[in-house]
Protein backbone atom coordinates (compact mmCIF):
# COMPACT_ATOMS: atom_id res chain seq x y z
CA UNK A 1 0.00 0.00 0.00
CA UNK A 2 1.43 3.75 -1.30
CA UNK A 3 1.21 6.56 0.45
CA UNK A 4 -1.43 9.42 1.11
CA UNK A 5 0.39 12.48 -0.26
CA UNK A 6 -2.03 16.18 0.22
CA UNK A 7 -1.23 19.48 -1.81
CA UNK A 8 -2.70 22.74 -0.26
CA UNK A 9 -3.03 25.72 -2.42
CA UNK A 10 -3.97 28.95 -1.02
CA UNK A 11 -4.28 32.13 -3.17
CA UNK A 12 -2.08 34.97 -2.12
CA UNK A 13 -5.28 36.94 -1.32
CA UNK A 14 -6.60 33.46 1.08
CA UNK A 15 -3.74 33.82 3.40
CA UNK A 16 -5.71 30.63 5.52
CA UNK A 17 -4.18 27.46 4.52
CA UNK A 18 -5.36 25.49 7.89
CA UNK A 19 -8.57 24.29 7.05
CA UNK A 20 -6.98 22.18 4.01
CA UNK A 21 -4.39 21.16 5.93
CA UNK A 22 -6.66 20.10 8.53
CA UNK A 23 -8.84 17.89 6.38
CA UNK A 24 -5.98 16.48 4.52
CA UNK A 25 -4.04 15.51 7.38
CA UNK A 26 -7.54 14.10 9.04
CA UNK A 27 -7.94 11.89 5.55
CA UNK A 28 -4.49 10.41 6.75
CA UNK A 29 -1.95 12.02 4.53
CA UNK A 30 1.38 11.58 6.20
CA UNK A 31 2.54 14.64 4.52
CA UNK A 32 1.30 18.07 3.37
CA UNK A 33 2.70 20.04 1.02
CA UNK A 34 1.39 23.69 0.82
CA UNK A 35 1.73 26.46 -2.07
CA UNK A 36 0.48 30.02 -1.50
CA UNK A 37 0.36 31.13 -5.45
CA UNK A 38 -2.36 32.52 -8.10
CA UNK A 39 -4.58 29.55 -9.27
CA UNK A 40 -3.35 31.02 -12.84
CA UNK A 41 0.17 30.80 -12.35
CA UNK A 42 1.64 28.39 -14.12
CA UNK A 43 4.80 27.61 -12.06
CA UNK A 44 3.83 26.07 -8.85
CA UNK A 45 7.41 24.82 -7.08
CA UNK A 46 5.38 22.85 -4.10
CA UNK A 47 3.38 20.93 -6.55
CA UNK A 48 6.50 19.83 -8.62
CA UNK A 49 8.33 18.95 -5.50
CA UNK A 50 5.50 17.14 -4.47
CA UNK A 51 4.70 15.12 -8.07
CA UNK A 52 8.75 14.25 -8.03
CA UNK A 53 8.58 12.47 -4.52
CA UNK A 54 4.94 10.62 -5.54
CA UNK A 55 5.72 6.73 -6.43
CA UNK A 56 3.50 3.51 -7.93
CA UNK A 57 0.75 3.11 -5.35
CA UNK A 58 0.81 6.34 -3.75
CA UNK A 59 -1.74 8.45 -3.65
CA UNK A 60 -2.18 12.63 -4.27
CA UNK A 61 -4.81 13.86 -2.19
CA UNK A 62 -6.09 17.68 -2.28
CA UNK A 63 -9.06 18.89 -0.71
CA UNK A 64 -10.71 20.17 -3.82
CA UNK A 65 -9.54 19.56 -7.84
CA UNK A 66 -9.76 23.46 -8.13
CA UNK A 67 -6.47 23.54 -5.74
CA UNK A 68 -4.87 20.96 -7.96
CA UNK A 69 -5.73 22.11 -11.64
CA UNK A 70 -5.70 25.61 -13.44
CA UNK A 71 -8.62 24.58 -15.80
CA UNK A 72 -10.24 21.40 -16.56
CA UNK A 73 -7.81 20.56 -18.76
CA UNK A 74 -4.85 21.27 -17.12
CA UNK A 75 -6.28 19.01 -14.61
CA UNK A 76 -7.76 16.02 -17.20
CA UNK A 77 -3.14 16.22 -18.28
CA UNK A 78 -2.38 16.23 -14.50
CA UNK A 79 -4.58 13.32 -13.30
CA UNK A 80 -3.89 11.18 -16.70
CA UNK A 81 0.03 11.71 -15.45
CA UNK A 82 -0.11 10.59 -12.52
CA UNK A 83 -2.31 7.81 -13.50
CA UNK A 84 0.71 6.89 -16.30
CA UNK A 85 3.04 6.81 -13.47
CA UNK A 86 0.57 3.99 -11.04
CA UNK A 87 -0.61 7.32 -8.68
CA UNK A 88 -4.43 7.71 -7.63
CA UNK A 89 -6.14 10.93 -6.90
CA UNK A 90 -8.67 11.48 -3.98
CA UNK A 91 -10.13 15.11 -3.59
CA UNK A 92 -12.22 15.24 -0.50
CA UNK A 93 -14.87 17.76 -1.69
CA UNK A 94 -15.66 16.02 -4.78
CA UNK A 95 -15.18 12.56 -3.22
CA UNK A 96 -13.76 11.60 -6.22
CA UNK A 97 -11.27 8.70 -6.06
CA UNK A 98 -9.14 7.37 -9.06
CA UNK A 99 -8.00 4.09 -7.43
CA UNK A 100 -11.57 2.87 -7.23
CA UNK A 101 -13.55 1.71 -10.17
CA UNK A 102 -15.60 4.39 -9.58
CA UNK A 103 -13.68 7.48 -8.98
CA UNK A 104 -12.16 6.09 -12.79
CA UNK A 105 -15.08 6.06 -14.74
CA UNK A 106 -15.82 9.79 -13.04
CA UNK A 107 -12.29 10.88 -14.63
CA UNK A 108 -12.98 9.17 -17.77
CA UNK A 109 -16.19 11.67 -17.65
CA UNK A 110 -14.02 14.60 -17.02
CA UNK A 111 -11.59 13.64 -20.04
CA UNK A 112 -14.81 13.31 -22.34
CA UNK A 113 -15.88 16.62 -21.74
CA UNK A 114 -12.00 18.23 -21.36
CA UNK A 115 -11.66 16.54 -25.07
CA UNK A 116 -15.50 17.80 -25.75
CA UNK A 117 -14.22 21.23 -24.72
CA UNK A 118 -11.06 21.80 -26.82
CA UNK A 119 -13.47 20.28 -29.97
CA UNK A 120 -15.74 22.81 -29.42
CA UNK A 121 -12.75 25.89 -28.82
CA UNK A 122 -11.44 24.56 -32.25
CA UNK A 123 -14.56 24.72 -33.83
CA UNK A 124 -15.04 28.59 -32.79
CA UNK A 125 -11.62 29.02 -33.73
CA UNK A 126 -11.88 28.08 -37.18
CA UNK A 127 -15.46 29.25 -37.92
CA UNK A 128 -14.48 32.45 -36.35
CA UNK A 129 -11.15 32.52 -38.73
CA UNK A 130 -13.13 31.58 -41.82
CA UNK A 131 -15.87 34.56 -41.15
CA UNK A 132 -13.11 37.00 -40.68
CA UNK A 133 -11.36 35.80 -44.08
CA UNK A 134 -14.91 35.74 -45.80
CA UNK A 135 -15.05 39.68 -44.67
CA UNK A 136 -11.66 40.18 -46.14
CA UNK A 137 -9.57 39.81 -43.11
CA UNK A 138 -6.68 37.86 -41.76
CA UNK A 139 -6.03 36.08 -38.21
CA UNK A 140 -2.39 36.53 -36.96
CA UNK A 141 0.30 39.41 -35.96
CA UNK A 142 0.58 42.31 -38.34
CA UNK A 143 3.92 42.39 -40.40
CA UNK A 144 6.66 44.64 -39.02
CA UNK A 145 7.54 45.70 -42.64
CA UNK A 146 4.62 47.75 -44.43
CA UNK A 147 4.55 48.06 -47.88
CA UNK A 148 7.30 50.89 -47.96
CA UNK A 149 9.56 49.47 -45.89
CA UNK A 150 9.62 45.72 -47.78
CA UNK A 151 9.69 47.97 -51.14
CA UNK A 152 13.35 49.83 -49.70
CA UNK A 153 14.08 46.26 -48.57
CA UNK A 154 13.83 45.02 -52.27
CA UNK A 155 15.48 47.99 -53.85
CA UNK A 156 18.31 47.71 -51.05
CA UNK A 157 18.73 43.33 -51.30
CA UNK A 158 18.37 44.17 -55.40
CA UNK A 159 21.46 46.40 -55.45
CA UNK A 160 23.90 43.81 -54.25
CA UNK A 161 25.26 47.09 -51.82
CA UNK A 162 24.01 45.54 -48.49
CA UNK A 163 23.89 42.86 -45.84
CA UNK A 164 20.58 41.10 -44.78
CA UNK A 165 21.90 42.58 -41.68
CA UNK A 166 22.97 46.31 -42.79
CA UNK A 167 19.11 46.10 -44.29
CA UNK A 168 17.54 44.93 -41.08
CA UNK A 169 19.12 47.29 -39.13
CA UNK A 170 18.51 49.94 -41.83
CA UNK A 171 14.54 49.26 -41.47
CA UNK A 172 14.74 48.48 -37.65
CA UNK A 173 13.50 45.20 -37.85
CA UNK A 174 15.00 41.41 -37.73
CA UNK A 175 17.08 39.49 -40.03
CA UNK A 176 14.79 36.89 -39.60
CA UNK A 177 11.75 39.32 -41.16
CA UNK A 178 14.10 40.39 -43.92
CA UNK A 179 14.72 36.53 -45.03
CA UNK A 180 10.65 35.59 -44.21
CA UNK A 181 9.07 38.56 -46.42
CA UNK A 182 12.21 38.73 -49.17
CA UNK A 183 12.86 35.02 -49.39
CA UNK A 184 9.78 33.01 -48.46
CA UNK A 185 7.85 31.92 -51.15
CA UNK A 186 4.39 33.88 -51.86
CA UNK A 187 5.26 37.20 -50.55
Amino acid sequence: MGHLLGYARVSTTDQQPQLQVDALEHAGCYRVFTETASGARTDRPTLEQLLDQLRPGDTLVVWKLDRLGRSLHHLVDTITCLADRGVGLRSLQEAIDTTTPGGKLVFHVFAALAEFERDLIRGRTAAGLAAARARGRHGGRPSVLSDHKLQVAREMYGSGQYTIAAIATTLGVSRASIYRHLFSPGR
